[in-house]
């Protein structure tokens, strides 16, 4: 176990009685709410030291109240220090407005617009890859949430965001259900050669078998991305409560750590905190 405090770059966070989130209606596990005092209960004995709030795809209308809403709470739970919160790239130049409102709040450090529920010609098109440009202006990064067959436009859009900086979230979504690789492990070394792409180590519980995983299904993929991305590009992230329909808490800190296990004291505190620092701007106790 790493005998340091770490820094989640993936919590999520919602509650029903204040924003929208019509996607919960399909998934009865997580249709409700998932609060502070859940997530600390759901850590143990893990000893979180800064969270990193990811926007939870809420009513398109609602992106800017959620950023508000989390603002809100890191006076309740001063470890939030940062939010990747949602804005609508897809409208290109048009979105300034509503980047000029999240860059208003000094907790928003980057943008993530799902792409994984989209066609997978959504990424390359030209409005919204002028949107993703658009973050440069207002020092953002962007969050790339994509299932695997995304992958090869995905590599194409960031090719032309040369001053972005990306993180991959979850791995880009390989099917370890099935055990595939391919095209996924072609891809992700090349989408690793861009400098400014980092890997965040994340949600792998939730694309292999709920019920049925083994730290032994999910760490070929992980010396993959670590392989590809090195020590020095990957960070680690919990995906809760999401990942909490396939482990606990713990469990997956210790899954990640074992698969890591021949790395040095220095690598491991890169994973689980130093990257995140970096790449998020945040402040470090």
């Amino acid at each position: 176990m790493a005998d340091f405090p770490i820094v989640d770059t993936h919590i999520h966070l919602w509650d029903l009685s204040v924003l929208r989130y019509p996607w919960l209606e399909d998934t009865p596990f997580l249709n409700k709410s998932y609060l502070l005092e859940d997530y600390r209960n759901a850590c143990g004995a893990i000893d979180v030291e800064t969270m990193i709030f990811v926007q939870c795809d809420p009513h398109p209308d609602d992106n800017l109240k959620e950023a508000e809403w989390i603002t809100s709470l890191s006076k309740e739970d001063p470890r939030i220090r940062g939010i990747v919160a949602g804005a609508p790239l897809e409208t290109g130049s048009r979105v300034r407005a509503h980047l000029e409102q999240l860059a208003e709040i000094p907790l928003v450090k980057g943008i993530r617009r799902l792409i994984q529920s989209e066609s997978l010609e959504f990424c390359v098109q030209p409005d919204f890859i002028r949107g993703v440009q658009s973050l440069e202006e207002f020092g953002l990064s962007f969050d790339i949430c994509i299932y695997h067959p995304h992958l090869a436009n995905t590599i194409q859009f960031v090719r032309q965001c040369p001053n972005i900086q990306f993180i991959l979230d979850h791995i880009g979504k390989p099917n370890i259900k099935d055990q595939l690789f391919q095209p996924w492990k072609r891809e992700i070394k090349e989408l690793s050669e861009f400098p400014n792409v980092f890997c965040k180590v994340s949600g792998l519980v939730t694309e292999a078998d709920f019920e049925k995983w083994t730290p032994e299904d999910l760490k070929p993929y992980i010396d993959h991305v670590i392989e590809c991305f090195g020590f020095d590009r990957t960070i680690y992230g919990s995906d809760w409560p999401v990942a909490a329909q396939a482990t606990e808490y713990p469990r997956w800190v210790e899954t990640l750590e074992g698969a890591v296990s021949g790395c040095s004291d220095d690598e491991l505190r890169k994973l689980f905190h130093d990257n995140a620092v970096q790449f998020y701007r945040v402040s470090s106790d």
